[in-house]
């Protein structure tokens, strides 16, 4: 699967993305556990999951081929 980490997440991972190997299929709050366990900086963050370009809940599945997104809130002005 492929992980792309945009604005603060991004800044305090010092990467845009990267490929985790999956070979089976997991829900969003799996995906989720296992991240903060990696990146424990960041369980305290605010963001959305976007799979394949769509937001989805935690209880989503995360297959092996997808692109997984973590997504801040954006402010505008």
């Amino acid at each position: 699967m492929r992980v792309l980490y945009f604005a603060e997440i991004k800044d305090i991972l010092a990467k845009t993305s990267e490929d985790i190997d999956l070979s089976y299929d997991i829900t969003v709050d799996e995906f989720l556990t296992d991240l903060f366990e990696r990146y424990p900086q960041i369980n305290d963050k605010q963001f959305q999951i976007a799979i394949n370009e769509e937001f989805v809940q935690h209880d989503d599945i995360v297959h092996p081929n997808d692109t997984v997104a973590l997504i801040p809130p954006v402010s505008g002005g």
